[in-house]
């Protein structure tokens, strides 16, 4: 392959990028005199992708939950007995993983050595060793995991506000399944997951620093090259209702203080860029109405009801979409009365909120360009639910004061796509 060049001027960025003869997508943002070097290849795999149709075949599986998180562990054994984190620290480089709803990501940072890891990271990603003995053992480990999550308050809080906003989309399930599901995870099922998400037609890699791209293509396609890719995955999802699945669940954990999750279910079906032009207008509204320097925040705050642990947060991916306010509360009911009623008072954003807003994320893209890895992690999560964050320029200027009080009218003042989520004190 020969690398596209892209020049964007509104940012005075460079991207060289095209698609590997293997199919997979590679990404390269050259920043020279920098120090660090930064790569991560990810697979459009994660917790919701529990039922597909393997490549090769034409009948949809269903698979024990949690299996994408279990995949990624196991990534990391190789054949010879070899952990593949041991390699990045004879390099001198840091290494990590993770599993998300949707994607499934392994990455290394460095200043030295960068080839010699990047070599490495192709390498074990691309050779998978399952075998009965490790799987068994793998189920204990994470098992424990799991256990530790189901007493973290903050995690339990906002999985039961999921719960409560989808019915049937696998959402709802945590990431890591549950200690029931993976013991039925088999070398046989991984495989499985493996050979469909893990084609390279379904994977991104992104490369940022002061590297040479030419040589980042020179090593993909020594390890990549006999590689045959397949199709793209065929995962398959439930048809899920408009309204929220449940108004209010509780929970009692050992916490402090109660903590409280409001959650705001958007129904729209995005693809592409409108993901992020819908993304760019929830975070308008949320910055406005749920900031620390907005109306609601000081007046909570000043009657006592909040502490500075509220904040807001939002997803938005192919098969779902929400908004979320919360924090620390010792009347979270109150909290959420306070926040519905000010929400449907208030009824949209004023002009100067948002150019007050706008102006902040833009200037919040600029910085990420400042940092080799926000530069990788934002292209991979963009470009795996097929998001052009390249051009965000345009996507960003997209978006109206028009469209953002449209979207605010349909998510935050319809009672229908409101829950709220409690975990009180043991």
């Amino acid at each position: 392959m020969k690398f596209n060049k892209v020049e964007n001027k509104a940012i005075g960025e460079t991207l060289y990028f095209g698609t590997h003869e293997s199919g997979l997508g590679i990404f390269v943002v050259p920043k020279k005199n920098f120090s660090k070097k930064y790569a991560i290849i990810g697979a459009k795999i994660g917790s919701v992708d529990n039922t597909f149709i393997p490549n090769g075949e034409n009948e949809q599986i269903t698979v024990p939950d949690g299996i994408a998180h279990f995949l990624e562990h196991k990534m990391f054994e190789m054949s010879d007995g070899s952990d593949a984190f041991a390699k990045f620290s004879e390099y001198g480089a840091n290494a990590n993983a993770f599993t998300s709803f949707t994607n499934t990501c392994y990455l290394f940072s460095c200043t030295d050595n960068f080839y010699e890891s990047f070599e490495h990271l192709l390498n074990y990603v691309k050779l998978p060793y399952f075998t009965d003995a490790n799987v068994e053992k793998e189920k204990g480990i994470i098992g424990q995991e799991i256990k530790m999550y189901d007493d973290d308050g903050e995690w339990r809080v906002m999985f039961n506000l999921l719960r409560a906003l989808y019915k049937d989309l696998p959402v709802r399930i945590d990431i890591a399944g549950t200690v029931e599901s993976i013991s039925h995870i088999t070398p046989d099922t991984l495989y499985k997951c493996y050979n469909t998400f893990y084609d390279p037609s379904n994977m991104i890699l992104c490369v940022a620093g002061d590297v040479d791209e030419e040589k980042v293509l020179e090593i993909t396609d020594k390890i990549m090259g006999d590689k045959i890719t397949g199709t793209k995955a065929r995962g398959v999802y439930p048809d899920e209702q408009e309204n929220v699945f449940q108004k209010e669940i509780e929970q009692k954990l050992s916490v402090s203080t109660p903590l409280f999750d409001i959650g705001f279910k958007d129904g729209g079906k995005y693809t592409g860029d409108e993901i992020l032009k819908n993304e760019i207008a929830v975070k308008i509204i949320l910055s406005s109405v749920a900031s620390k320097s907005s109306d609601l925040y000081e007046r909570l705050y000043n009657d006592g009801l909040i502490n500075d642990e509220f904040s807001y947060d939002y997803m938005y991916e192919e098969q779902y979409a929400c908004a979320i306010i919360g924090g620390e509360s010792k009347e979270p009911k109150k909290v959420y009365g306070e926040v519905i009623k000010y929400l449907k008072d208030k009824k949209r954003i004023d002009a100067d909120e948002f150019d007050r807003a706008k102006k902040s994320i833009w200037g919040s893209y600029l910085r990420t360009f400042n940092d080799v890895e926000g530069i990788c992690s934002a292209m991979v999560r963009n470009v795996l639910k097929g998001v052009n964050w390249f051009d965000f320029s345009n996507i960003f200027d997209s978006v109206t004061l028009a469209f953002v009080n449209e979207k605010y009218e349909k998510l935050f003042c319809d009672e229908e796509k409101q829950a709220l989520s409690v975990v009180y004190p043991a």
